[in-house]
């Protein structure tokens, strides 16, 4: 990954060239004003940081990509394997309850918040369009990333082969001690699960040491960054990039929940497709998103926002 420095902020990027069709950044915890454990680019709400202090964070993610808050749509993460695919009409909002947002309209953004769960950008360069995905353990363990492509698929009738993938900073299996109801949910939902669940041996004083499921039980190094890009796999894609940055090991620069004990704000994610890049023509077959907004249902998305829900800028916040 590329680490740059630009006004206090850092950020990473992709350096895959096939990703030249869009605009992305990987934002740290650096370079904003939240204090305490928060310090200090805090986007998460629901974290007990000082609202003016997310409000001033966000306007300097904004800033630094180049967009305004009504150019943003980001959802309500629940550690779910459902994906909206979205368009203009979206702009601005927060959807609840939503893990992967997906889109082929140039210039709107997604947003998605992190803190040891992994970020996988997708990117179709024959229909230009986007996708960007919060999966954790419990993502993998309902196929999100599987869900995502499908997304892609239905609504761009994007080739899962011509995806150009990354997957984002996460925990890494150095940091990732876990227990046997881990384990169980990765036997079900991957076809080669041994190779990203790797047991440790027995404590002196019990079965368990550190890990967090049953103490009774086994514990387990869990490679969150391999079952992602296995399950990419199994849904055609090839081409993937890894980070290959445990946000744990480097909780200096990103926020991590194991490393903090759960006391951690949430880092952003942004990605927006640039205008449509001259010469790119739709593939045979390509399906043209509606103007208005489109949802993909993978897994029970409400169409609508309830009444009440908070506008972006009183969005809630999730776990990581």
């Amino acid at each position: 990954m590329r680490r740059q420095v630009s006004h206090e902020l850092v950020t990473y990027q992709f350096e895959n060239p096939a990703f030249e069709g869009i605009e992305h950044a990987i934002f740290t915890r650096l370079g904003g004003v939240s204090r305490g454990p928060l310090a200090s680019l805090n986007v998460g709400r629901s974290v007990g940081d000082d609202p003016a202090a997310v409000v001033e964070n966000l306007r300097r993610v904004y800033a630094h990509m180049g967009l305004a808050a009504g150019q943003v749509v980001t959802p309500w993460q629940v550690h779910s394997n459902r994906v909206a695919a979205v368009s203009g009409h979206d702009a601005g909002q927060i959807l609840p309850n939503t893990d992967g947002l997906v889109t082929a309209t140039p210039g709107l953004a997604l947003l998605l918040r992190f803190a040891d769960c992994q970020s996988i950008l997708l990117y179709d360069p024959e229909h230009h369009a986007l996708g960007l995905v919060h999966a954790g353990w419990r993502g993998v363990a309902q196929g999100i990333a599987i869900r995502a492509v499908e997304a892609m698929r239905a609504a761009f009738g994007t080739r899962p082969r011509a995806l150009v993938a990354g997957l984002g900073p996460a925990i890494g299996p150095c940091c990732y001690v876990v227990g046997d109801e881990v384990a169980a949910a990765m036997g079900y939902a991957l076809p080669d699960w041994r190779r990203v669940m790797h047991p440790l041996p027995a404590a002196p004083d019990g079965p368990n040491p550190q890990g967090d499921g049953d103490e009774s039980g086994t514990a387990w190094r869990f490679d969150l960054p391999a079952a992602n890009a296995q399950q990419l796999a199994s849904a055609g894609v090839v081409n993937v990039e890894q980070a290959n940055l445990c946000t744990s090991c480097h909780s200096d620069e990103f926020y991590s929940h194991r490393a903090s004990n759960g006391q951690t704000g949430r880092f952003a994610v942004v990605a927006v497709l640039e205008l449509r890049p001259a010469g790119l023509h739709d593939a045979p077959g390509a399906q043209q998103p509606a103007e208005a907004a489109t949802r993909v249902e993978t897994g029970g998305l409400d169409s609508l926002a309830p009444p009440g829900f908070p506008s972006f800028q009183e969005m809630l916040e999730e776990e990581s």
